[in-house]
């Protein structure tokens, strides 16, 4: 139910943390890592902002590729707003930043479900060439719809996607994306959208490159597979994702009685709460065809109350 470890790797290189002033660790090459800047949530004695000023001092920002936002004071009660308007004024130092994500944050740090976010599109906007964003934690999170010509890959991890971000996602034109991953989590913590609010984004329209799809850690994944059972956007995908949440026996028919997904590469269902009868279906008629069919149950259990209420839960949510 929470996020235990921090990023090992982003972008494609290893994740580095960015020592506190006392360390003596000498510092990798500029590019050959993503660069974690940290403050702390409790007791910081550096603000995140002041972390980063030291390290746009002690590194050749020019040659940074990606770069990791992890704590900023008190992230349970605090937006990061000053995180980023520093990123945007940094812009001009950073040209070479293709790859960014903000909240890299354990639970131990903040849990997932009370990381106050902003609006990051700003980030957009500063960094043109920008190839990936990833973002973690939902409350007060926005974004509005937006133009990108570079961004090939989106992930938004939430316990409680809010459904004014799910349409500002769905009405972006972002031509180059090819990985969309968004959790839309529980209403309980904020995640208020319904299948409906995903019409533009399985539309396809404004996604002409996407090759991947994730729509997970929902509550509502039955009626998720529902709308993928026949979405138009499908057809082109190599691997779709809809995996972590509370899906049933009901989702996994919709999958099966809709258009065909035997052109996949890989379907995750991983985290589920299929019967055996149809999670043999699912096998019997994807994996002759070559499809890579994850259906690990993993910690997916259910609890009965005493008048027969069964409760199920999503893989992370706060």
């Amino acid at each position: 139910m929470t996020i235990g470890d921090h990023l090992h790797a982003f972008h494609g290189l290893p994740a580095f943390t960015f020592p506190d002033p006392e360390a003596k660790a000498e510092l990798p090459a500029p590019d050959s890592v993503a660069w974690r800047v940290t403050s702390d949530v409790y007791d910081a004695d550096e603000e995140w902002e002041s972390a980063f000023a030291r390290f746009l001092d002690a590194v050749d920002t020019t040659a940074v590729r990606a770069l990791v936002v992890g704590a900023w004071q008190e992230a349970y009660d605090t937006d990061p707003s000053g995180v980023v308007e520093a990123l945007v004024a940094a812009r001009d130092r950073l040209p070479a930043l293709r790859a960014l994500f903000v909240g890299d944050m354990v639970g131990e740090e903040c849990e997932i479900s009370w990381i106050h976010q902003t609006d990051v599109t700003p980030l957009l906007a500063a960094f043109p060439a920008l190839e990936e964003l990833g973002v973690r934690g939902g409350t007060e999170l926005r974004f509005p719809a937006v133009r990108h010509e570079a961004l090939r890959r989106l992930t938004v991890q939430t316990g409680g996607l809010p459904a004014e971000v799910v349409r500002g996602i769905g009405a972006s034109d972002l031509p180059a994306l090819e990985h969309l991953d968004l959790w839309l989590g529980t209403p309980d913590y904020g995640g208020d959208s319904e299948a409906s609010d995903l019409e533009p984004i399985l539309s396809g329209a404004r996604l002409p490159r996407l090759r991947h799809l994730a729509l997970r850690n929902s509550e509502m994944q039955d009626a998720v597979a529902a709308a993928v059972a026949s979405a138009p956007v499908v057809a082109r995908l190599e691997t779709l994702d809809l995996s972590m949440g509370v899906l049933t026996d009901e989702g996994a028919a919709a999958l099966l009685g809709g258009q065909p997904l035997t052109h996949l590469k890989a379907l995750d269902l991983h985290h589920h709460y299929i019967g055996e009868p149809l999670q043999e279906r699912l096998r019997q008629t994807l994996e002759p065809a070559g499809v890579l069919l994850d259906l690990d149950r993993g910690d997916a259990d259910e609890d009965e109350d005493g008048d027969g209420t069964v409760w199920r839960y999503v893989a992370v949510g706060e």
